[in-house]
């Protein structure tokens, strides 16, 4: 749309965060050349280990990211989860970002983050089988392995990272471009 704010998407990094979800979602959101700034939740620049013992450095600490630019949240999962969950500035960057009808995602046990925001209530929404009894408000649909519910998409896990982003390309980029690095990257999924 003319006018629009151009799409940029930040992935919060907290220690023990869920590798393969993480490099899927960044991975397949720049083959889409979706402008994406990884924020590290602690304090310093230096690198974060998830929860496998893989070390990922981010672009920047969570403080250093301009708010006011930020137009989508896609959150990974995994134990770091929590921690996301706890971080006020990012559940009210999530609530904003939902007022102004603006994309968000979640994978795994992240959707929970987006329930402590409030954003799920009465969406329907999916996430990792052990997340499902927490995601207060939300219309839970177990089989379903990436749910989207208007601007909002959801998954299930490690094992659905890569639909999940291309999902989020189809979305957000277009249909054409997720067939495209789906076919890239022989992706025989639905």
């Amino acid at each position: 749309m003319a006018g629009e704010q151009p799409l940029r998407v930040l992935v919060p990094l907290a220690p023990l965060f869920e590798e393969l979800e993480f490099v899927a979602i960044v991975d397949v959101l720049r083959r889409a050349e979706v402008d994406v700034v990884v924020a590290g939740l602690p304090a310093g620049r230096g690198p974060i280990e998830g929860s496998h013992g893989i070390l990922i450095h981010p672009d920047c600490d969570f403080d250093e990211v301009d708010l006011a630019r930020v137009t989508a949240v896609v959150l990974p999962g995994g134990p770091g989860t929590r921690a996301m969950g706890c971080d006020p500035r990012l559940l009210e960057l999530i609530r904003r970002l939902d007022q102004e009808e603006r994309p968000l995602a979640a994978l795994c046990a992240a959707p929970l983050v987006l329930a402590s925001a409030g954003v799920l209530e009465g969406r329907e929404a999916t996430s990792h089988p052990s997340a499902r009894g927490e995601l207060a408000g939300a219309h839970v649909l177990a089989d379903a392995r990436v749910v989207k519910s208007g601007r909002v998409i959801t998954s299930q896990g490690a094992g659905t990272a890569v639909e999940f982003a291309l999902a989020l390309v189809e979305a957000w980029v277009s249909p054409r471009k997720a067939e495209e690095i789906g076919r890239a990257i022989v992706h025989t999924g639905p």
